[in-house]
């Protein structure tokens, strides 16, 4: 397993989000995962999750069908004053390898 932090993803054409904050890189599972954090206001940490989810989804497919691995969106967003959202606990589980990247 690798944690590769601030780098670019490797694909064959030029997208605009191509870099995500941390990747976790398993080649055993073939499985990646694009972490990115966010801190917004306590209103905005539902809207700010989908927005990080949809802003890689382009990357996600093309990771997909390039490399043949599964690749999934882990979007790690804390409001200013500690609001997480529902599904919060089901995206930490992920990185700390309680689930496997197919099961979500």
């Amino acid at each position: 397993m690798t944690i590769l932090w601030n780098q670019l993803v490797q694909i064959d054409r030029t997208i605009p989000s191509n870099k995500s904050d941390f990747t976790i890189r398993d080649n055993e599972k073939r499985s990646r995962m694009l972490i990115d954090v966010a801190i917004p206001g306590d209103r905005n940490v539902i809207k700010k999750e989908a927005e990080k989810i949809l802003k890689y989804k382009e990357l996600t497919i093309k990771l997909q069908r390039m490399w043949n691995v599964k690749t999934r969106v882990i979007p790690v967003i804390i409001g200013a004053n500690g609001t997480i959202s529902k599904s919060f606990r089901k995206y930490v589980s992920v990185i700390s390898g309680n689930h496997d990247v197919k099961e979500l």
